[in-house]
């Protein structure tokens, strides 16, 4: 399929210079693109490519300054990435919107209810009372438990799992791999040193708009609700304990963990390996860095921790630059004793 420059800049409202009528039919890297292909600059590492690459059309900023003539054609926006990003994710939607139609083999039980311009992947389970709005994606092998809700426009990659009552909003996508409403670590420890087992009853609601990488595990609620709130991203590899609350456009990079009923707010940014204990608030606006392990609520908000136990971030480089000039402060403690005990030497003699 092919787009001309001009049908590519009246979707970003770019300013094109050169040929509108240039014509590109897939995407590329600028270093890497050749004639027929689309890339973009936003990075200014990659600048010497903008005079070498083979590009087609190019998407770059306004505030990028042309150093000599250019052969490809140049499509002029406020953001480059944001634009190229809109680009790829409107591609992507025309490829999955052409997948509808339920393959076989597959089980969807009659009590399920599949909506207009569903696709059902082959080998996929849909239980008992289970509702698939419009345009939703299953794909193969994945697993929609009982009294499961999937929202409009949602995909579930192969081989989710969704256990039963859980929510899914409209727009939300679900990577391979990932496991939605399994139990919640809920353990009572018994007077002979067993554990038994606390019944978990509530369920894991995600609202719209929502991304969740693979491999990641969001466990359903003792009671009530496990709720990933609307435009949150997760990264793969998360682990998101019972009655968390994840809020707004709050995003966890790989392998974070949060503990079980811990609140966090909106637009929080969490660091991969991160880790945060139970029963705790973490303010909006908050920053987490990497590997950083957060063992108190957050208060303030726009707050930017790391270490662990996480604090103050400013603080924490302060310790830091102190602690690399330990052995400069020791000599020079040394050295001051050395004066003060030759001074009372002197002051006795």
């Amino acid at each position: 399929m092919q787009f001309s420059a001009a049908q590519i800049a009246s979707l970003i409202n770019g300013r094109i210079e050169g040929d509108p009528g240039a014509s590109v039919d897939s995407f590329a890297k600028i270093e890497e693109a050749v004639a027929g292909q689309l890339a973009f600059l936003a990075n200014p590492k990659y600048e010497d490519h903008l005079y070498t690459t083979g590009a087609s059309v190019i998407i770059i900023n306004e505030s990028q300054e042309i150093r000599s003539a250019l052969s490809a054609t140049l499509i002029k926006v406020p953001d480059a990435y944001s634009a190229f990003a809109m680009l790829l994710r409107k591609y992507q939607e025309m490829v999955t919107q052409q997948l509808t139609g339920i393959q076989q083999p597959s089980y969807i039980s009659p009590t399920a209810k599949i909506g207009q311009h569903v696709f059902v992947g082959a080998f996929a389970y849909i239980g008992d009372h289970v509702v698939v709005a419009d345009n939703a994606k299953i794909f193969p092998q994945a697993y929609l438990g009982n009294n499961v809700k999937i929202g409009q426009h949602s995909i579930i990659h192969p081989g989710v799992k969704i256990y039963h009552d859980c929510i899914i909003g409209n727009k939300v996508i679900v990577h391979a791999g990932t496991v939605i409403g399994s139990d919640g670590f809920g353990f009572a420890p018994q007077s002979n040193g067993t554990y038994s087992k606390v019944p978990q009853i509530g369920n894991v609601v995600v609202e719209d708009n929502v991304e969740i990488g693979a491999n990641a595990s969001i466990d359903r609620a003792t009671m009530g609700s496990t709720i990933i709130h609307s435009g949150a991203k997760l990264d793969n590899l998360i682990q998101i304990a019972h009655n968390v609350e994840v809020g707004q456009h709050t995003v966890i990079a790989a392998q974070a963990g949060v503990s079980g009923s811990t609140k966090i707010g909106n637009n929080v940014m969490i660091g991969g390996q991160a880790g945060i204990v139970g029963h705790i608030s973490i303010a909006d606006g908050s920053r987490i860095n990497a590997q950083s392990g957060v063992s108190k609520t957050i208060k303030l908000p726009n707050t930017a921790v790391t270490g662990s136990p996480a604090f103050d971030y400013g603080a924490a480089l302060r310790a830091q630059a102190l602690s690399r000039n330990l052995p400069d402060l020791e000599k020079r403690i040394q050295e001051l004793e050395r004066i003060i005990s030759q001074l009372l030497e002197e002051r006795v003699g």
